[in-house]
């Protein structure tokens, strides 16, 4: 298996990095290839709507010249795309929005092209949020179960820790354990 990590926090110390570290940790000792993109720091414009890449087959696509051609190869290459986001104002981060929106690259469903370039691929969420899981992270993992129905991916599940104490919220053992247990599900799923 083949993971692809998904960075969206931009902050590169943060809280969902801290929840990030036991999750790695567990895959990397399975010497599983790992992945792993940091998103604040790319070029990812938003989508501009063209459907250019629609008549575009076998690869992305896209005609737009910055970082989310690479970005989607990567997922491509990969059999499980792990989103890695805070929730604000509940949803994912902007760079992971505007990468998001870039999608319709990787299905070609409205133009001369056919086909998907990720049907299959296992998706999963690792989220850091101020407000308790069901009303502060429930609209994100829905907009994502639903592109994971539309794009015929497999969607496996979230994982979510509530900022109550800053860093400290995402280093207890509960915390750890459960980011340890969420990359072990995932693993199993080969």
């Amino acid at each position: 298996m083949k993971f692809c990590i998904l960075m969206a926090s931009p902050r590169l110390k943060g809280n969902t990095v801290e929840l990030l570290k036991p999750f790695l940790s567990e895959i990397e000792c399975s010497r599983t290839e790992v992945t792993y993109i940091t998103l604040s720091d790319k070029n990812i414009l938003p989508c501009k709507g063209c459907y250019t890449c629609q008549n575009v087959s076998d690869k992305y696509g896209c005609i737009q010249q910055d970082d989310v051609s690479d970005i989607m190869s990567k997922i491509i290459d990969s059999s499980c795309v792990v989103l890695a986001t805070p929730i604000h104002s509940w949803y994912c981060t902007a760079p992971m929005k505007a990468l998001l929106d870039r999608h319709y690259g990787l299905n070609k469903f409205y133009g001369s092209a056919q086909g998907s370039l990720w049907e299959g691929k296992k998706v999963a969420i690792l989220a850091t949020h101020g407000y308790d899981r069901e009303y502060g992270a429930s609209p994100f993992e829905t907009g994502i179960k639903r592109l994971c129905e539309h794009s015929k991916l497999k969607y496996m599940g979230m994982y979510s820790v509530r900022d109550e104490d800053n860093l400290a919220s995402f280093q207890t053992e509960t915390a750890i354990n459960g980011a340890r247990e969420f990359a072990r599900k995932l693993l199993s799923c080969e």
